[in-house]
């Protein structure tokens, strides 16, 4: 097999929207009021709105093209690996969140920070709103997989199975003809946007010292769980981790678990033999909207940093232990946006913690600004847990069943 030019690699065409991005976005912020530049903001904001949702749309078909049929594949351990699945996320997710809790009470009170969030610039509206609704939520595709593929297996229903299996190679095309070529658009608008904005040059020296600790953080989380999954399946988890930085780059640009999905199954199956094909198909895109340990745990480390900055005090150990509890709940499912596993838990930050309208908004301003390291964390860790999945699977003796087994 013929090795692929760097130069027309992803993660050189992801590196290169990145730059491109910023460097336009500078330009535009220093050129701000004359009629060209509001003209190019318009046509920027606008590719932004409608490419994102056009991978918005894809994201649930995505979702149901592979975890269904990884599901009918497992037969009657289907019910087994879900339950696993579920478990592994959960505690990775909460995991991370008393790390965090525990690095927040060791190291903030030794930091002294006055944040100061006005002068951003406002993007111009979009000038052409393409919405593009999704056929169902992220939610409801996930639960939707979950039980026709339960539900095939069970019944071992020879038809729905070679549907199953036919829609995931449709889905497939759809990810690698139309998906990943236009991710590097949707990559390069972002970073425009943001340089524009002001929040490159304004808002992220003012917390560059607590993002880097919980980067940080991210780092010694991922660590420790390839460590985890390494000791347990008896394979060498760095096999697994130096095809990630597709997958790594692409989450840093979008910001999304679910649009960096289509690049994270490519990397992990980059990773086979560790990983079993099966795993990946099922694992990858269930994790994908499951476990969202880097978002949590940067979460997590920022409540109590606003909660120091504007109350002058940290909540107490009791409070932080029921939100890591309760956020790991309400973080399995949120929103695959920029974003989203905060807005998911707003009700926590007020109701748990007692923030005001002030806290919160810092709060959403905060995250956004370390959202995509947090996405990123997320996603590369999904190729640990993965690996988890499939040492469990052999110590189980659990087979991956193909489609003959159905249908013979």
């Amino acid at each position: 097999m013929k090795k692929e030019s760097f130069f027309k690699s992803l993660p050189f065409k992801l590196l290169v929207a990145l730059a491109v991005g910023i460097i336009v976005g500078l330009i535009l912020n220093a050129t701000d009021g004359s009629g060209l530049t509001k003209a190019l903001l318009n046509i920027l904001v606008t590719v932004k709105f409608i490419v994102g949702q056009l991978i918005s749309f894809c994201v649930p078909l995505i979702i149901i093209g592979f975890i269904a049929p990884s599901i009918t594949r497992l037969g009657k351990n289907a019910s087994t690996m879900l339950i696993v699945a579920l478990c592994l996320a959960y505690v990775s997710s909460i995991g991370a969140a008393f790390f965090a809790t525990g690095a927040g009470f060791t190291i903030l009170p030794h930091l002294h920070l006055s944040p100061e969030v006005d002068g951003l610039k406002d993007l111009p509206p979009v000038i052409f709103e393409l919405t593009i609704p999704q056929i169902m939520s992220v939610m409801s595709a996930l639960f939707f997989s979950v039980l026709v593929g339960l539900a095939a297996a069970w019944n071992n229903s020879k038809t729905i199975t070679a549907v199953l299996e036919e829609f995931q190679k449709i889905v497939l095309s759809i990810v690698t003809r139309f998906v990943i070529p236009v991710l590097p658009i949707l990559i390069g608008t972002t970073f425009c946007t943001l340089a524009y904005e002001g929040t490159i040059t304004k808002q992220l020296p003012m917390f560059i010292v607590i993002i880097l600790i919980v980067m940080i953080g991210h780092y010694i989380w991922l660590a420790l769980l390839y460590g985890i999954a390494g000791a347990y399946s008896g394979r060498n988890s760095l096999n697994i981790l130096k095809n990630y930085g597709p997958a790594y780059m692409t989450a840093v640009g979008t910001m999304s678990s679910a649009a960096t999905l289509s690049v994270a199954l490519e990397c992990a199956r980059k990773s086979e033999p560790t990983l079993r094909d099966d795993m990946v198909n099922f694992g990858i895109p269930l994790f994908a909207n499951i476990h969202l340990c880097g978002s949590v745990m940067t979460e997590t480390f920022f409540v109590m940093a606003v909660s120091k900055m504007l109350y002058n005090e940290f909540p107490s150990f009791g409070k932080m232990a029921l939100f890591c509890l309760l956020l790991g709940v309400f973080a399995i499912g949120a929103p695959g946006v920029p974003g989203g596993t905060v807005m998911a838990s707003l009700g926590l930050i007020t109701g748990v913690l007692g923030f005001d309208a002030t806290g919160t908004a810092l709060m959403l301003t905060i995250f956004a600004l370390q959202d995509s390291f947090g996405t990123a964390c997320n996603v590369t860790g999904d190729g640990a847990l993965t690996l988890i999945l499939t040492g469990y699977a052999e110590k189980h003796n659990i087979k991956n069943a193909d489609l003959g087994d159905f249908l013979g």
